[in-house]
């Protein structure tokens, strides 16, 4: 058995990977590609029911049926004491220019 005057440090078990972090610095961080849907523009509508027409199995399904058919999706129920209020979204629609379609007509000089 040898007898050591001073404490010898640990040895790691396994030697540091080049790519690995050194003594507590932060390891680089890298950018990650957005792979999730689009930034989506929204436009909203709202729409007012009673408690009763809300309760009464009809209004509301008819309300969302129609809006449903113009696109809109319920994106929220918001509570108004005696009232609701449908907060319904859809995709902004993007502003387009008339094309022309065909030809144009011959110019007369």
């Amino acid at each position: 058995m040898a007898t050591h005057g001073e404490e010898e440090p640990e040895e790691p078990d396994e030697p540091d990977e080049p790519g690995g972090p050194d003594n507590g610095a932060m390891a680089p961080t890298r950018m990650v590609p957005n792979v999730g849907l689009p930034g989506r523009d929204w436009e909203f509508s709202t729409h007012v029911l009673t408690l009763a027409q809300v309760a009464d199995g009809a209004t509301l399904v008819k309300v969302l049926k129609e809006s449903g058919a113009d696109g809109w999706e319920l994106a929220q129920v918001i509570d108004g004491g005696d009232k609701r209020v449908l907060l319904l979204r859809r995709p902004k629609r993007p502003q387009r220019e008339a094309r022309r379609v065909g030809f144009a007509p011959p110019s007369e000089s």
